[in-house]
C-alpha cells in the first residue's frame, strides 16, 4: 500500500488569478465556452492563473468570485449586448446572450467597486462602456467588419489603422501613435460612458477603439480589436497583456500586504 507523506512547500509568491468570462453556446447541447486563444497569453505573457467564470446567473456567485479574483477579463464573443441595457431598440437579427449580459455587468461592477482591475476585448469593451452608462451603435462601415460567409480565420484578416491618444495609457505602451489592428465587430461605442477616457480612435470615422478608467483605484482597460489573435505577436498587443499582468501583480501584492506575510490564496 502506498504511503503518502505530507510535505509543506516552501513559501512562494503565488500567480495572480484572473477570471475569464465564458459565453453560452450550443454544441449539440448547451455549453459554457471561451476561445482558448484568450487564455494562453494570460498565462504566457500576463503570468496569471486563469479561472473560467460561467455565464449562468444562478451559478455565478458575484460576491464570492470578487473575493477570490485579482482581476477580470471580459472576452470577445459572437453575441451582442442586448440593447435594453443601454436604452436602445431591439435588433431582430442580433445574436443575444442575456445571461452573459447579466453576469458580465454585475461581476464587472462588483470588481471595479472593490478596487480590482477589469479588462475587456471586443464585446468586453462594449460591456464596460454600457456599465459606465454609455451606448452602442450598429451603423459601422465595412472597414470594421467583413460581411459574408467566410471561414473563421479570414474574419481576422480584416484590418484598419487606429490612432492612439497622446499621453494615454496605450500611447505610452506603443512606439508608434498609429497602429494597425484587426477588426471583427458588428457593433461599437455610440455614446461614451461617464468617466471613461478615450485611448484610441479610428482615423477614418472617429469610432472609439479603446477606453480606460481608474474609478476606484484599480485599472479598467479595454480594446475593440483582438490582441489575443495570432499569439499577441504585435508590439501593442503584447503590451496589452503585459499591462494586464502588471495590474494583476499589483492587486495580488496588495492582498498579501493586507493579510500579512506570504499570501496563499483567498
Amino acid at each position: 500500500m502506498a504511503r503518502f507523506v505530507r510535505r509543506d512547500p516552501a513559501p512562494a509568491a503565488r500567480r495572480p488569478v484572473i477570471g475569464v468570462l465564458c459565453c453560452n453556446e450550443v454544441a449539440d447541447r448547451p455549453i459554457q465556452a471561451v476561445a482558448s486563444r484568450f487564455i494562453e497569453p494570460l498565462s504566457r505573457i500576463s503570468g496569471a492563473t486563469v479561472l473560467l467564470v460561467p455565464a449562468l446567473v444562478e451559478v455565478a456567485d458575484v460576491a464570492a468570485l470578487t473575493g477570490r479574483l485579482d482581476g477580470l477579463l471580459l472576452t470577445g464573443s459572437r453575441s451582442d449586448v442586448e440593447p435594453h441595457h443601454y436604452g436602445g431598440r431591439a435588433v431582430p437579427e442580433s445574436h443575444a446572450d442575456p445571461q452573459r449580459d447579466r453576469v458580465a455587468l454585475a461581476l464587472a461592477e462588483r470588481m471595479i467597486e472593490s478596487g480590482r482591475p477589469v479588462f475587456g476585448i471586443c464585446r468586453g469593451l462594449q460591456e464596460i462602456n454600457v456599465l459606465f452608462g454609455g451606448s452602442l451603435r450598429r451603423d459601422l462601415g465595412e472597414e470594421h467588419h467583413r460581411a459574408g460567409d467566410l471561414p473563421f480565420e479570414a474574419l481576422f484578416d480584416q484590418r484598419h489603422d487606429v490612432t492612439l491618444t497622446p499621453g494615454g495609457l496605450l500611447g505610452g505602451l506603443s512606439p508608434s501613435a498609429r497602429i494597425s489592428v484587426n477588426s471583427v465587430h458588428r457593433e461599437g461605442i455610440g455614446r461614451l460612458g461617464d468617466g471613461l477616457a478615450i485611448e484610441a480612435c479610428s482615423p477614418d470615422d472617429g469610432l472609439i477603439e479603446a477606453i480606460s478608467a481608474r474609478p476606484c483605484g484599480a485599472e479598467v482597460l479595454a480594446v475593440q480589436w483582438h490582441p489575443e489573435w495570432d499569439g499577441a505577436r504585435a508590439a501593442v498587443d503584447r503590451a496589452f497583456f503585459e499591462r494586464v499582468g502588471a495590474s494583476l501583480g499589483g492587486q495580488a501584492a496588495d492582498e498579501r500586504r493586507s493579510r500579512g506575510g506570504v499570501y496563499r490564496g483567498h
